[in-house]
């Protein structure tokens, strides 16, 4: 295995890296964490036992991944968000056996300062927008904003707003792919 880690960076035993990961100043990965191959491991991160990253996943600074966290593949996540993996934590009562799981699906940005509330996913390309607070799942291609998030369009895979004409189709403006929405649900043609 070949990756980079800062010196003021803590890795605990049993942390799996994949190739060619960064791990900047003051991180922390226990042990059982996952990551996978090209990924980006921002400055002050922490990321929990049992948390697993796919490949090409970016983690930007200050953030925390407790146990339960899953990112798929090509995941952004802005600095500073915050992700919980407990409903309703009380300092004097154990509830490690509670956790509930936060699923990010493929291609998913979440933005800076967001906060997500254990128990929900966000589907594959959905964007969530800097200091939305996520209390229910994210469709795919969804942009969601505030407090709590709320659906304000479908973006593509590029990261551009996906704009449906009367037949219900959109075409991405960089890249051509063409969109389709059925049932309030967005589905990218071949």
């Amino acid at each position: 295995m070949s990756y980079f880690v800062h010196p003021t960076a803590v890795i605990d035993e049993g942390a799996r890296i994949g190739n060619d990961v960064k791990i900047w100043h003051f991180s922390h990965l226990m042990g059982s964490c996952i990551i996978g191959d090209h990924c980006v491991v921002g400055q002050n991160v922490f990321i929990d036992k049992k948390v697993e990253l796919g490949n090409n996943v970016h983690v930007q600074n200050n953030v925390s991944l407790y146990e339960g966290v899953i990112c798929e593949d090509d995941v952004f996540i802005g600095p500073s968000a915050v992700f919980t993996n407990v409903i309703n934590p009380r300092s004097a009562i154990d509830r490690k056996d509670q956790f509930r799981p936060t699923i990010i699906r493929k291609g998913a940005t979440i933005g800076a300062n967001v906060t997500v509330v254990c128990g929900n996913e966000i589907g594959a390309y959905a964007f969530v927008g800097a200091g939305a607070v996520v209390t229910k799942p994210v469709k795919p291609y969804s942009m969601v904003i505030g407090n709590p998030s709320r659906h304000m369009g479908w973006i593509s895979e590029y990261g551009h707003r996906l704009i449906f004409d009367e037949t219900c189709t959109a075409t991405c403006k960089e890249s051509g792919q063409v969109y389709v929405l059925k049932d309030d649900t967005v589905i990218r043609k071949k």
